[in-house]
């Protein structure tokens, strides 16, 4: 029997991996659409300098960012590596906690099961109500009322999942369909009542162009996607009980 200590350190490593992975995903389609955005923010920014007839008193003025553009995407592997160290920590205790309750008999499947619950409750509940926007999109004085409606998005993901799954065994005695269905209704009927309280924020300019919008926000879901994908699947082959004899034989 692995111990706990065996599970976390390969939760750790597999997180480091997939962190770096991601990061990866992110440097090649999300970084073009960053530098896009800020590109069509500066020339904004210019053409309100010009309207006001004052082409150099502004310019002196323009606040250096903190961290240069190379700095950003040399430290976005730091983010995603950490990022997926901490994750993969998570994932690890929660697969501890929760194999038991897991019904399957095979901890690879239970990985990748827990792995697909957690992608669906943490990323894609959130994001379908509140997309990501570029960095020349967003109003600085709404970040806190931002911050706190997507933490909360993200708790009740979290409670849909659960409430899935809930119903999902509620309903197994009927059968293998009525427990599908159960799961769906579940996680969908959680999420819909949500969607519907909470506020709707919409922060997009009209003018912003909308591929662009849409470009940079599938790069985001798609850097998580593959975080969690690298996850579920490095963390089933690590817990994998199986001989490797085995493995080769039903590859």
């Amino acid at each position: 029997m692995r111990t706990f200590g065996s599970l976390l350190v390969r939760g750790l490593i597999v997180g480091l991996f997939a962190g770096l992975l991601a990061g990866t995903f992110a440097y090649v389609l999300g970084e073009p659409r960053v530098d896009a955005a800020i590109a069509i923010e500066e020339a904004g920014g210019h053409a309100h300098t010009h309207d006001h007839g004052d082409s150099t008193e502004p310019a002196a003025e323009e606040e250096e960012p903190l961290v240069s553009r190379d700095g950003q995407r040399a430290g976005l592997f730091l983010a995603t590596s950490l990022y997926g160290v901490a994750l993969g920590g998570l994932f690890a205790v929660a697969f501890t906690l929760l194999r038991r309750k897991l019904r399957t008999g095979n901890d690879a499947y239970a990985a990748l099961g827990l792995a697909a619950a957690g992608f669906v409750g943490i990323v894609l509940v959130p994001f379908l109500k509140y997309p990501p926007n570029p960095p020349a999109v967003g109003d600085p004085d709404t970040i806190t009322r931002r911050t706190v409606t997507y933490l909360l998005t993200l708790v009740i993901g979290l409670l849909a999942v659960w409430a899935g799954v809930a119903l999902s065994r509620w309903a197994s005695r009927y059968g293998e369909v009525a427990r599908l269905a159960g799961g769906v209704v579940g996680l969908v009927v959680t999420v819909a009542a949500a969607y519907l309280i909470l506020p709707r924020i919409n922060e997009v300019p009209e003018t912003f162009p909308a591929t662009l919008l849409w470009q940079f926000r599938f790069a985001s879901l798609g850097t998580q996607a593959t975080l969690w994908l690298l996850l579920g699947f490095g963390y089933a082959v690590a817990v994998d009980r199986r001989p490797i004899r085995s493995k080769v034989a039903a590859a």
